[in-house]
This record gives C-alpha cells, structure tokens and sequence, in this order.
C-alpha cells in the first residue's frame, strides 16, 4: 500500500474476515506490538510525518506527541534506574539512561520490536528518500506512540508501553561498562596508562547534504622519558556526525590501549560508524 494512503492505518473493524476466520488487521498488529490501544485519528497523527503533513492540507503530525512522548520515556526510564540500581551515583545512572533512550537504541526498537516503518506516513520527497529506514524518524516514532498512550491513557499506561519497549535495554546498557561512554573510558584509561588526555583531530568531507565526519583520536605520552610533544594516533573512524566519529574512535582507540603496554602504542586503527 502507498505511503500517502492513510487507509493502510486506519480500520473502522478490530478485525478482517479470511475465509470465514477473523484475522488482526495491520492497525491491530502495530497495537498489539505496542501494547497498548489508540484511537484511528490518534494513531494516524502518531505516525504522521511533517513531510506527509505539508502535501496533504497541514495535517495534524507527530511533532507534539513526540515532545510528549520524550518527556514520559526520560520519567520512566530514570524512575527504573533509580529504583533498580540502588548503589550507583548520579552521572552512572545519567550514562544508562542516555545509552538506553539513545537514537540507535529507540530506532532498534522501533525497527525490531515495533516493525513500525511500513506504516509511517511520509511525503514523496522522504519515502523515496528512504525515511521509513532512517533511524531519526523511527526514533520520533517511539517517542510519539508513548505520547499518544499518555494523551490517551494517561501516565500508567503510558509507564507499562515504556516498560514493554525499554526495560530490555535498560537491563543490558547496566553490564556495558566502558560501552556507556567510549570518550570517558578511554581518558581514565589513558591515565592510567600513562598517557596525557586523548584529543581529536576532525575533518570533514562529502556533499553539504551528506557529510562523513572523520576523527582521529590522539594521545600524548607523558613521563620524564618521552619527547615534546610525542604523540600517536590510536584510532580512526568516520561517521555521520562529529559526535559518532569521536565516540566510534574512542572506542577503536580503547581496545587497542587496553592490549598496550603502558605509554606505548605504535599503529593506528581504523573504523566506519553509520
């Protein structure tokens, strides 16, 4: 069915009719996914895309619930951690939340445990672009289901969709380790190495509306023994933004020091990160 055609959403019946058996319709698999229940109106707006809405009059989109919707996830998510992870301090907790509820980790869900792209409505600008696929939107889509549960529901409902998506991850990100925080790691790593504080060297390349980012990140060695300014490149990788090119080489940058011996590292490592 079309991306432009809302009819592949919404459903007046809970149910279609297959050779006499009652089979769930695509809405109620999504809901059934999800959860949860919505209204037809409140789970087209949900899914609505602002592309989608600027072809077809200024339909109502998802860019309020959205805002909604991250509001009620960063409450539950910090509310489990607080109450699963009695001993550990404020800036730990801080780092699971933020790896748990990260981008990567809701378009995961939303592609994984969702399958939501095929009902997302987009323009014909960013369908043919690939946006059922890009991990922004399917991002914007978690957070949008979870604000219209709490449009709808209110906060308990809301709290049980939360639990149902996230708590999975919340589990997994508490054994990460050095995971929660590549560029972290690496500095304590660093120093205890004996090494000065990891910095990176960036640049920049690729059309205006398709930029890979390139860092390099580079330790100083330190001690009476070593030269001015002595210094070595221990991990390269690119990315589509400078944030995911320093935390790809960060971690490249990690493994390979934790192999060294101290204040001694001799080869560069290289990496991509989407």
């Amino acid at each position: 069915m079309s991306k432009t055609d809302t009819n592949r959403i919404e459903s007046r019946d809970d149910a279609r009719q297959t050779d006499g058996e009652a089979t769930p319709t695509p809405q109620a698999e999504l809901l059934e996914r999800l959860g949860t229940t919505l209204s037809p109106d409140l789970l087209i707006q949900a899914l609505t895309h602002r592309s989608f809405s600027h072809e077809h009059n200024n339909a109502p989109n998802y860019e309020r619930l959205e805002f909604l919707g991250d509001a009620v996830l960063e409450l539950v998510s910090t509310e489990t951690l607080y109450r699963d992870h009695p001993d550990m301090n404020e800036g730990q907790l801080a780092k699971m939340r933020a790896k748990a509820v990260s981008e990567e980790s809701l378009s995961a869900i939303a592609r994984e445990k969702l399958k939501v792209g095929p009902y997302i409505l987009l323009g014909r600008g960013e369908a043919d672009s690939g946006g059922a696929e890009k991990s922004s939107i399917l991002c914007d889509i978690v957070e949008s289901l979870i604000g219209a549960t709490f449009v709808e529901h209110g906060i308990d409902e809301a709290r049980h969709v939360v639990h149902r998506l996230v708590d999975d991850e919340l589990r997994e990100v508490a054994t990460e380790g050095p995971a929660l925080d590549w560029k972290t790691s690496l500095t304590v790593l660093a120093h205890e190495k004996g090494f000065k504080e990891p910095y990176y060297r960036m640049s920049v390349g690729g059309p205006e509306y398709a930029q890979v980012f390139t860092a390099n990140v580079v330790i100083e060695k330190s001690g009476k023994n070593t030269k001015p300014n002595e210094e070595q490149v221990i991990g390269t990788a690119t990315g589509t933004s400078k944030r995911k090119a320093q935390l790809a080489a960060a971690e490249i940058g990690w493994h390979y020091l934790k192999e060294a011996k101290p204040a001694e590292s001799r080869h560069t490592h290289t990496s991509q990160s989407d």
